[in-house]
């Protein structure tokens, strides 16, 4: 009896573990958002401050999230079209090759466009050293 449990235990927990592999390794679902961290760096005279780039993509559809970021943020779009809903400010639609400038602690939430298409954009992030680069809001 005690050899059946074990056996039914064991085989239970490798199917278990078997699928959660499976699953993750053939689902072929892209992230929603992904973002790249390129380069993150001390800035020279300015105490407490960094610098970060990172590319951020976008899956069709998708959004972001409403969230916000403890620094400046420049954002200038390599692809696609992201619709930018800011709390208290009017929505910015931003194509391929244009910018676009979020203030630090600015609540917001950026929306690819596109039904078929990814958004890409490189980011550049100015703000204190050591916090978290998103923060989001409920």
């Amino acid at each position: 009896m005690k050899r059946l449990a074990l056996l039914l235990s064991v085989t239970l927990t490798v199917g278990i573990a078997m699928g959660w592999f499976a699953v993750k390794g053939v689902s072929g679902y892209p992230e929603a958002v992904k973002r790249t961290v390129l380069l993150r760096t001390d800035l020279a005279g300015t105490e407490g401050q960094e610098g970060v780039m990172w590319l951020i993509e976008i899956a069709p559809g998708a959004a972001t999230g409403k969230h916000y970021h403890p620094g400046q943020e420049f954002v200038y779009v390599l692809e696609g079209a992201g619709r930018t809903d800011m709390e208290g400010k009017p929505t910015a639609i931003v194509h391929a090759g244009e910018a676009l400038y979020l203030a630090p602690r600015q609540v917001h939430n950026t929306t690819n466009e596109s039904a078929t298409a990814t958004a890409k954009a490189l980011v550049v992030y100015v703000g204190p050293k050591g916090q978290p680069l998103v923060l989001p809001v409920q």
